[in-house]
């Protein structure tokens, strides 16, 4: 069985750390998946014979690593769903973007579109049929002037297909590595990570943060530079 870091667990929940190039469920790929993974994991740790219930709540894109919160039971997987549904579950990301941002706080407002043939969405005009409306504001935490790059917090107002991909590049600042937005970095992994989650638990109410950084090697060295609490 593939390693799991398991961020908190309890009855109702499980939170982990997808790694990067990891699908969140199985897809035509065959390639093993982290509800696959971690309903092994539930089945060694309590040994249960059987098909074990775990409920995918929210998605990352596969080549992006970072926080993601399972169900363990229906009755969660519903009340998750319905704080997605709600905007009260928040997910913050950090991205490791090309080039020196002016402003050091902003808002990416677009309409995108997403062309399912090719797997990939673009900026459009709000008229286009089936444009859907995209928002996140960003914050420039570091920038290393040698490898001309910055690093950004990134907070989702909505989840759109590839949004914070998409809405970068369009802005000018594509994601290091990003192999389908982007301008450099090719064969890398691409710098997007989420990092911090927010959600109200399920059965206590009670709200829960957390959060999961990447290793600062690589491209995410510029981590160095800032000292974000885990």
């Amino acid at each position: 069985m593939q390693n799991l870091k398991v961020i908190y667990e309890d009855n109702h929940v499980i939170v982990v750390e997808k790694p990067p190039n990891v699908p969140s469920q199985a897809d035509k790929t065959d390639d093993i998946d982290m509800l696959t993974i971690i309903k092994e994991y539930l089945k060694e740790k309590y040994h249960k014979p059987g098909n074990v219930y775990l409920g995918l709540v929210h998605r990352l894109d596969r080549p992006v690593g970072g926080v993601m919160v399972f169900a363990k039971t229906s009755k969660a997987a519903s009340r998750l769903s319905n704080q997605v549904r709600e905007k009260t579950f928040k997910k913050e990301y950090l991205a490791v973007v090309n080039g020196k941002i002016e402003e050091n706080k902003g808002t990416l407002e677009d309409y995108l579109y997403k062309d399912e043939r090719n797997n990939m969405s673009k900026v459009v005009s709000k008229e286009k049929k089936n444009a859907k409306y995209a928002k996140l504001d960003y914050e420039v935490l570091a920038y290393n002037n040698v490898k001309d790059l910055s690093l950004l917090k990134i907070n989702l107002h909505t989840g759109r297909h590839h949004q914070i991909r998409v809405q970068l590049s369009n802005f000018g600042h594509s994601i290091f590595g990003d192999q389908k937005y982007g301008t450099r970095g090719k064969g890398k992994q691409i710098a997007l990570w989420a990092y911090n989650l927010t959600i109200e638990h399920p059965i206590t109410k009670e709200q829960m943060v957390f959060k999961d950084l990447p290793e600062p090697i690589g491209t995410w060295c510029i981590l160095k530079e800032v000292d974000l609490k885990v």
